[in-house]
């Protein structure tokens, strides 16, 4: 099935290893690095987190649907990979 779609991937990792990572994982993804972090703070998705009982400010992994205007359709946030594309894959249909 042919949907109206595009998916693209962000996150503050330099352009470089975004090429290393599309060429090892053989991926057909537009990402796009966001350095100083402009798109990310925009989506709040830059996030207190813990690691070994010490806090650091991190990307907290979330998805977004947005419409051809730009507005925000469904968002999940503390995304975890097992099911989740089902689920974005699902709603995606159901908005035909």
């Amino acid at each position: 099935m042919k949907l109206n779609t595009r998916l693209i991937g962000v996150s503050r990792d330099s352009i470089k290893s975004h090429l290393k990572f599309i060429e090892k994982q053989e991926l057909e993804v537009l990402l796009l690095s966001d350095k100083e972090s402009q798109l990310c703070d925009c989506f709040e998705v830059i996030k207190l987190k813990k690691l070994y009982g010490k806090e650091y400010m991190g990307l907290e992994r979330s998805t977004f649907v947005l419409d051809e205007a730009g507005e925000i359709l469904k968002e999940w946030r503390k995304v975890k990979v097992e099911g989740h594309v089902e689920e974005v894959y699902e709603f995606i249909t159901s908005l035909k």
